[in-house]
């Protein structure tokens, strides 16, 4: 029989509903972290097709040219789907959904030293879960701040509504969307030590900054879930899991969103 880890306090869970993010500790053992560690390193030095394809000679002007993140490593990797469904993480989510979570995506992050950061975003622009809403596990590989380039975030956003983005400043960010925070808003930057994790809202407005350091990566792993009684998800996030691994399909959401029907919702997340 399985033992209930963990049981978010009252206090923690306010603070989710009030701010829309939660950082939570003691999630990720030590051994977890080195078996990550290694896992993502090995994944580094090969080209996987469609999810991870680095440019291994790389002249170092761009280092997301040789650091790209990894996108969905959970379809190619063993290691990584099992994380993606770490027990600790969807207990957590199952205390801020009410119900069991189901994971939608997972995504890891180098952030060499000198890479552009990501524009300020809405999660569930691209995943659209219907009804109800994602969630992003952001777990710290690396110890992360302001200099390498560590998340931003904008408080008590999550009860906006999803917002038409514009677009990005290419200079600073390597994604093209960018969300205005709303008049007197203003980004925050998150401090996490390695294995913290944050859990925000998919409607929060948050991102990054470049990572500023010589010699420090911002290592990052993300994933997106969704609640179980969502009946819709953007294609691109299925199948989902359950935790114990099977697969679940929900219909996929027409929806054009606050864009639109003819707007096309690029694949980035």
């Amino acid at each position: 029989m399985t033992k209930t880890l963990l049981k978010l306090t009252e206090e923690q869970k306010e603070h989710f509903e009030r701010e829309g993010y939660l950082i939570v500790k003691g999630l990720f053992s030590a051994e977890d972290l080195k078996e990550i560690d290694v896992t993502f390193e090995e994944i580094s030095k090969q080209v996987v097709p469609r999810y991870f394809e680095p440019d291994l000679n790389a002249d170092g002007t761009d280092p997301l040219k040789r650091y790209p993140r990894v996108m969905h490593p959970h379809r190619f990797n063993e290691t990584a789907k099992k994380y993606m469904l770490h027990q600790p993480v969807m207990e957590v989510l199952a205390d801020l959904y009410d119900e069991e979570a189901l994971a939608a995506q997972s995504m890891f992050y180098y952030k060499p030293p000198g890479s552009r950061g990501q524009a300020l975003h809405q999660d569930n622009f691209y995943l659209q879960v219907e009804p109800g809403n994602c969630i992003a596990a952001w777990t710290a590989i690396d110890a992360a701040d302001e200099e390498n380039g560590g998340l931003l975030v904008v408080p008590k956003t999550n009860t906006l509504d999803l917002s038409c983005p514009d677009l990005a400043d290419a200079k600073e960010s390597f994604t093209t969307h960018y969300v205005k925070p709303p008049k007197d808003e203003k980004a925050m930057p998150v401090v996490m030590d390695r294995g913290d994790v944050l859990f925000f809202n998919g409607n929060l407005i948050h991102g990054s900054y470049r990572n500023k350091t010589k010699d420090r990566f911002r290592r990052a792993f993300i994933c997106h879930y969704a609640n179980e009684s969502a009946t819709h998800i953007s294609e691109f996030y299925r199948p989902l899991y359950r935790q114990n691994g099977d697969p679940v399909d929900l219909e996929i959401n027409p929806d054009g969103g606050p864009c639109g029907e003819e707007f096309q919702t690029v694949y980035p997340h």
